[in-house]
């Protein structure tokens, strides 16, 4: 039963991706910002449920932009579980325009792709980050640069907050933790490190049963006068202090 029920989650949720880009295609042309970032979380709330997922959000969500989100990373699930919350414009590795079906949604809708190989791509994406914050967006980052199992939270990059420096716009964190209904212990269902390939951790993931994403909203923190090395080191404390998570070096 569980492999008939992950089987037809898995059909379904292939259709809506097939959807999600006939939709960028053929409609997201035609729609303001507005509309895009509606649609957006709308389309990122229906690939969940047909995961059999249940979204908890525990704080009060910003409002509109210009914002920089920092979110631990765990999951290729992370993107879609942020949108379906808080709808942002990612920056992400460029590794990600590989996924299948998944990265061409992921860069039909907006997102900035940095190559992490090249030193001065990282100052192309800055200033763009700049730009858009400028523009009113809300921008959403994954400051560890990399995906953990979810028990711990590595360094953050404090290249990935210059552009928050430069605007003096606020960051918002946004804590990710992927849970059992039952329990409340974590559920390794969805992670994607190491040898996992992206089918694997999709597979586990339409196999699993009361699985839930729990996305904790912290405050919004201005620079405040701080570099970014400091600042990006005392919002990896604070996150780590919210999610109840060690600090490795």
């Amino acid at each position: 039963m569980q492999v008939l029920r992950a089987g037809w989650r898995l059909l379904r949720v292939l259709a809506h991706l097939l959807n999600g880009a006939w939709i960028i295609r053929r409609r997201f042309s035609r729609l303001d910002f507005e509309q895009r970032q509606a649609l957006v979380q709308d389309w990122s709330r229906r690939l969940l449920g047909l995961l059999g997922l249940q979204l908890r959000v525990h704080g009060d969500l910003p409002g509109r932009g210009p914002l920089l989100v920092l979110a631990n990373h765990i999951s290729w699930l992370d993107i879609m579980v942020i949108n379906a919350a808080l709808p942002c414009r990612f920056v992400s590795k460029s590794d990600v325009r590989q996924w299948p079906l998944i990265g061409r949604l992921v860069e039909g809708s907006g997102a900035l792709f940095i190559e992490r190989d090249r030193r001065r791509d990282a100052m192309r994406v800055v200033h763009l980050m700049a730009e858009r914050l400028r523009a009113g967006d809300r921008l959403a980052v994954f400051p560890e640069g990399t995906t953990g199992d979810g028990s711990s939270l590595l360094p953050f990059h404090a290249n990935l907050l210059q552009a928050a420096v430069a605007t003096e716009m606020p960051v918002q964190l946004l804590g990710l933790q992927y849970t059992d209904a039952r329990s409340g212990l974590r559920h390794d269902a969805p992670t994607y490190i190491g040898d996992t390939s992206l089918l694997e951790s999709l597979w586990r993931t339409a196999c699993a049963t009361g699985l839930q994403a729990e996305l904790h909203v912290g405050l919004a923190d201005p620079a405040q006068g701080r570099d970014r090395r400091t600042w990006a080191e005392a919002l990896r404390r604070e996150l780590a202090q919210r999610l109840d998570l060690p600090l490795p070096d």
